[in-house]
């Protein structure tokens, strides 16, 4: 019989989600990523829990954040998920190498990811390898019939960060 995590992790890793950039804003620092893990929780109240890996800066910025900003990514601007997923702070600012505008709470909205939410972090839990954020929307913008970009469409093709030490 088959090891039941294999299978599993075989399974969800099957699935295609919509790739998000999440940032992230505490006094003069910014951080942002792409994450993997995440889906809407709740209608009312709205709710959205985001999932950040504890190996990355983003992760350690929102652990003191009181918002965190979560984008969808338009297939015309691929290159985002590539800088996001696949650059780490550690070696470079993001934030230098593409267009954005301080939204609430200071965070980082991308100007070229026209669908986004801004959410004010309601828990933080601990989900393993992942913490997930429970955001509640405090401010929104949706771009309606923009095609996005899908997990499965640049798994292969990003190879992530490295952790920070």
């Amino acid at each position: 019989m088959a090891d039941p995590t294999s299978t599993f992790l075989e399974l969800a890793g099957s699935l295609d989600y919509p790739l998000f950039i999440v940032t992230a804003a505490k006094d003069d620092r910014r951080e942002g990523c792409v994450i993997g893990f995440a889906t809407q929780s709740s209608f009312d109240p709205a709710r959205f829990l985001a999932c950040l890996s504890r190996e990355n800066r983003t992760y350690r910025l929102a652990l003191v954040a009181d918002a965190l900003a979560v984008h969808l990514v338009p297939r015309a601007r691929r290159d985002l998920a590539e800088l996001f997923g696949g650059q780490t702070g550690d070696d470079i600012d993001k934030f230098d190498r593409c267009a954005w505008q301080p939204g609430p709470h200071g965070l980082p909205i991308l100007d070229d990811c026209p669908s986004w939410f801004a959410g004010t972090i309601e828990a933080r839990l601990n989900l393993g390898d992942h913490v997930g954020f429970l955001l509640a929307p405090i401010k929104a913008r949706f771009a309606e019939g923009e095609k996005i970009v899908f997990f499965q469409s640049v798994k292969d093709a990003i190879e992530p960060g490295h952790p920070i030490a």
